[in-house]
């Protein structure tokens, strides 16, 4: 009785620190961006992740061949290129194209998704596309333009505010200099 007391015990212990190490994520909203302040240059040192999957798909054509980053499905019938973006997937902010808008890269060769805030989600950042209807999305991602589901609408940037809390950033602002 006392080994199985014990076991229990180490496998508290060992659940108690698993947890008390891992990340702590949160939405990255616009409150959030808003209280922190932070440039475009400092956001390029925060590691955001995925809140969901995210699942671009295209219709190939039988003459099509270049394949850009996906794994070849057939859907009804039909060859579909997919690339999936799974939840936790960890991301870098590649730069602002504008106020509230984010590239956000996932893969080393520089190709990215937008992200912008949606107060119907709180502020959250998700996903953006060029034009979304009840069904579906169409999204750029490189050089091509891609479907997603509407399941993917809401898919949001999260970060470890933990992390981002322990980054210190020295800012200065120079007021000039005049001649004497």
């Amino acid at each position: 009785m006392k080994i199985l007391q014990s076991s229990s015990f180490i496998l508290i212990v060992l659940a108690i620190t698993a947890t008390s190490c891992s990340k702590k994520l949160n939405y990255f909203t616009q409150d959030l961006y808003e209280e922190y302040n932070w440039s475009v240059d400092d956001l390029k040192g925060v590691q955001f992740y995925l809140s969901d999957d995210i699942v671009l798909y295209r219709e190939l054509e039988s003459e099509s061949v270049a394949i850009s980053d996906g794994k070849i499905k057939l859907r009804d019938g039909r060859k579909v290129e997919e690339v999936v973006f799974k939840k936790g997937t960890p991301g870098v902010l590649s730069f602002s194209p504008k106020e509230n808008r984010f590239a956000v890269s996932f893969d080393d060769d520089g190709r990215f998704l937008m992200f912008g805030p949606n107060q119907k989600a709180g502020g959250r950042f998700v996903l953006l596309a060029k034009d979304w209807d009840r069904r579906n999305g169409e999204v750029t991602y490189g050089d091509i333009t891609y479907n997603t589901s509407s399941a993917s609408a809401f898919a949001s940037l999260l970060v470890d505010l933990d992390k981002v809390g322990n980054t210190s950033y020295r800012k200065e602002r120079v007021s000039g200099r005049k001649v004497d």
